[in-house]
């Protein structure tokens, strides 16, 4: 071969490592007393860093699903094609128990188990845990109908992985997904206009045009509608008990920016069938339950995200050579990566923590932490995950730019979370209300906060000024961001503090309330303990 091919200082794959060898993840697991799934998350974590999983991920992403309304004979079958590998993925994931399993597990800490399985194998490919995701957040909002329940929860938990369109109580195992937005709405959805009709055997007619429907293959969905009583949420299963098929028309699918694997529709329903969850009336406080697991879902997708980014970017600066050293050995490389292994250690440690919150549905007092914390981290956590995906891309230089390096897919895929179920504004909205409707959840949100009291004094002047900025209600909506931003940092740094790595703790606190950091990452101060931190991001 001619030496002007030769290939050198070019960065071996990242693939054959554990994605759950993770610090922050293994210690938020143990904290929240469910130690006992790290035999199984560690067996996760090395098939999602697998060399053959690694393919499955690049292959849905390249080979979209293709929705296929008719039949050859023009038989309306209102289907979506999916690459094969997407059922591999969806496989893995359900029989690790990712979506309704915890539900029906009384081990605990359940849900924290399931979060942090749901956080390593969404590295592995993002787009498929939005299924996955919606099936894990109907199960609370469906017990709102008994019946309903009763019927379909133990199969919406099932570890079977069962695709395709049949009639809902002869499967194996279900899917669930979530149907609420309109064109003319988005998220105010009181404005939705969808119509449902009550029928003599207790069933409704709706009759309207859903804007935004992902995962339209699901075996149901919750949705909502205007009934005689006003707003109303209803289960509407996509094949019949009868056997027939439903009228949920698929129009198209639509043409995202990234999640590229997973369909997202517009439909119609004309004359479909539906039952009741809950009461006339009372569609949002019945779905919110769903809305809220999901945004902790969102949560965890963000940090999974940063995880994912900063290893590569570690990995990728560990090999390649610059200037007669290695990029990790570069004090301006090290600031940048140090930078970007402490946003990923607090929005995992955070994400964990309101995991954990999920699994103590008796006590007021973290369901009143978690109602606010959740609010101000979903804001927060997924708003810098775009801005951690190009960075961590930027590490790579032109190498990060190209498809092959797999980074473009986890940019495009980086601003998902912060728009579904809520995008910026909304997100930072809910917590005003939050604190506004429910003013136990501030007390319990200061309880936690200071529990890290004394332990640095930069978080204890941060803590001080929240407070202050608290008691000025004077264009609190304008300020709104702002204030929910400086919520997120002192509870991301009272866990840190408590709970993290002693140099990742001060690093978080330098930066973020020293006032020694600028506006991009990679503006750490002086005396940071760079190697320390960048460790934890090293693959094994």
């Amino acid at each position: 071969m001619s030496a002007t091919h030769e290939v050198t200082n070019q960065v071996p794959p990242l693939a054959g490592h554990d994605v759950a060898d993770d610090p922050a993840l293994l210690a938020g697991l143990e904290r929240a007393g469910a130690g006992w799934a790290a035999g199984e998350l560690h067996e996760l974590g090395r098939l999602a860093g697998s060399e053959q999983v690694q393919e499955w991920g690049r292959l849905v992403n390249e080979n979209e699903p293709v929705l296929r309304t008719h039949d050859r004979y023009g038989h309306r079958i209102d289907e979506v094609e999916f690459h094969p590998y997407w059922h591999e993925l969806m496989t893995v994931a359900v029989s690790h128990g990712l979506h309704g399993t915890p539900w029906r597990d009384s081990r605990a800490g359940a849900h924290a188990a399931r979060a942090a399985r749901f956080y390593v194998w969404s590295q592995a490919e993002a787009g498929h845990s939005c299924p996955v995701s919606m099936t894990y957040a109907a199960i609370p909002a469906l017990r709102a109908n008994p019946e309903l329940a009763a019927r379909y929860e133990p199969l919406l938990a099932a570890t079977e992985y069962d695709f395709g369109l049949r009639e809902p109580s002869g499967k194996r195992g279900l899917i669930a997904g979530m149907s609420m937005t309109e064109k003319q709405g988005g998220s105010d959805v009181r404005a939705n206009t969808t119509t449902a009709s009550p029928s003599a055997d207790g069933s409704y007619t709706l009759v309207g045009h859903k804007w935004f429907t992902s995962a339209p293959m699901s075996d149901m969905f919750l949705t909502l509608a205007q009934a005689p009583g006003g707003l109303s949420c209803f289960l509407l299963p996509r094949v019949l008990p009868d056997g027939s098929r439903n009228a949920i028309r698929l129009q198209r699918l639509k043409d995202k920016l990234g999640n590229r694997s997973n369909a997202s529709s517009e439909i119609e329903y004309d004359n479909a069938v539906g039952w009741l969850v809950g009461e006339e009336g009372r569609g949002v406080r019945t779905i919110i339950e769903m809305v809220n697991n999901t945004r902790l879902d969102c949560t965890l997708g963000s940090a999974s995200g940063m995880r994912l980014g900063a290893v590569r970017a570690v990995h990728h600066a560990t090999h390649r050579q610059a200037f007669g050293k290695a990029l990790v050995d570069q004090p301006l490389m090290a600031n940048v990566l140090a930078d970007l292994v402490l946003e990923s250690e607090a929005a995992t440690t955070v994400a964990m923590r309101l995991a954990a919150a999920g699994d103590r549905p008796g006590d007021a007092h973290e369901q009143a932490f978690r109602r606010l914390g959740l609010a101000v981290s979903k804001y927060w956590v997924c708003k810098r995950a775009p801005m951690h995906a190009a960075e961590a891309l930027e590490c790579f230089g032109g190498n990060g730019y190209v498809e092959e390096s797999g980074m473009p897919r986890l940019y495009r895929e980086a601003p998902l979370s912060s728009i579904w179920e809520g995008s910026g504004n909304v997100a930072a909205l809910d917590a005003l209300r939050a604190m506004g409707r429910q003013p136990e959840s501030v007390a319990a949100f200061f309880a936690e906060v200071e529990r890290a009291a004394g332990g640095d004094t930069r978080l204890d002047d941060a803590v001080d000024r929240l407070r202050k900025e608290l008691t000025d209600l004077d264009g609190i909506e304008y300020r709104a961001r702002r204030l929910v931003e400086a919520m997120a940092l002192v509870l991301q740094g009272s866990l840190l503090v408590r709970e993290g790595h002693p140099a990742v703790a001060d690093a978080f606190c330098a930066s973020r309330f020293g006032g020694d950091w600028g506006v991009a990452f990679g503006t750490l101060p002086a005396g940071v303990d760079t190697g320390a931190i960048i460790e934890r991001a090293v693959a094994r």
